[in-house]
């Protein structure tokens, strides 16, 4: 019996159809991603509206992006979702456990990029992140490149603007990280911390779960695929709303008007730019159709950034959150510094481009 029953041990699956599975949906998205222009154009052909007329523009914005921005967050949220299964969010704070300001700063705005929370969804690894004993400044650098300086932005801003600004994103967004985390923890702002906050003992959040489990490429694989559920599940309201925006902007809204308000002549417009995008709340693949369509009407790029920064970095909600473990005090600071840095380079890249 014990013989047969050791017989009977279930062998691990075969993981060949799962790549082959992988390898023919990244095919079947190429050809949709090739066929996305003409489609479009049939489509908007298809509405009984003049093509060449402000709504006609508008239909035919809405009409290619829609379908673009989901492709391009499909792909690219479960490419993510495959690398997060290396760096669980617990990887992640036992990473930055134990370092100090300058390349502590470094290794968490830099693990920002891997880890794509938004604003808010940022804001409990913050909490784990005090309380595992991380020094403030360097939890600050992550919370801001997380939501900032993520795959998903990087990855539509190449797509819909191009690799030069993708890559200055890229660049600026991780400074901006970086030097507000540095500023932040030469403070010594640990004080105006909330109370509970400050008493959590370090070893309080430690991480559970079953410690040394390895997956398996199917089982990565199908973490890709939750990802995509969970993250898309989250943000196609926000990508529509925020494409149906860009498309208002890019059929009705005079070129000359917004060459005024955020032209690179008006020093006043990137101040107002970070000002308007602080009550917003969206999220990268929210804004980012509507930077492309302000581009397209004659928008100063450095003014176009400033807001997209503010918009993803100091959105209201994630401030609201934020109110539960910081001071208001310590809220202010981290919006100072923060659109400080936003402020210099919507102002650089006004002078550079």
């Amino acid at each position: 019996m014990n013989v047969g029953a050791a017989r009977t041990i279930r062998r691990p699956r075969p993981e060949w159809p799962w790549h082959l599975g992988v390898a023919g949906a990244v095919l079947l998205w190429g050809l949709l991603y090739h066929l996305l222009g003409p489609l479009a154009e049939r489509l908007s052909g298809q509405v009984p509206v003049n093509r060449h007329s402000h709504a006609g523009e508008a239909l035919a914005f809405f009409f290619y992006d829609v379908p673009k921005v989901m492709l391009l967050l499909t792909l690219i949220v479960f490419a993510m979702g495959v690398v997060r299964s290396y760096f669980s969010p617990e990887k992640t704070r036992a990473l930055l456990s134990g370092k100090r300001e300058g390349a502590g700063n470094v290794l968490s705005a830099g693990l920002g990029i891997f880890t794509p929370f938004c604003s808010c969804s940022a804001v409990p690894l913050f909490i784990g992140f005090v309380s595992a004993g991380v020094p403030l400044g360097v939890t600050f650098s992550f919370l801001i490149a997380a939501p900032m300086v993520n795959e998903v932005a990087l990855v539509l801003l190449f797509g819909l603007v191009g690799w030069q600004v993708a890559l200055a994103y890229l660049a600026f967004g991780l400074g901006i990280a970086i030097l507000a985390g540095v500023v932040i923890g030469k403070l010594r702002l640990e004080g105006w911390l909330q109370d509970w906050v400050r008493e959590i003992h370090s070893g309080a959040a430690a991480p559970g779960g079953v410690a040394g489990k390895r997956l398996s490429m199917a089982d990565r694989y199908r973490h890709g695929i939750e990802a995509v559920r969970e993250i898309f599940g989250k943000v196609w309201l926000w990508i529509v709303l925020g494409i149906g925006l860009g498309a208002v902007i890019h059929g009705y809204v005079p070129e000359d008007l917004m060459v005024r308000i955020m032209g690179a002549d008006a020093w006043w417009s990137v101040p107002a730019a970070v000002i308007l995008g602080i009550p917003m709340y969206t999220n990268a693949a929210g804004v980012i159709p509507i930077v492309e369509a302000l581009l397209g009407k004659g928008a100063a790029l450095g003014t176009v950034l400033a807001f997209m920064m503010s918009v993803i970095a100091l959105s209201l909600p994630e401030m609201i959150i934020l109110r539960q473990v910081l001071t208001l005090r310590l809220i202010a600071v981290f919006i100072g510094v923060v659109a400080s840095g936003i402020l210099a380079v919507g102002f650089l890249f006004n002078v550079l481009f």
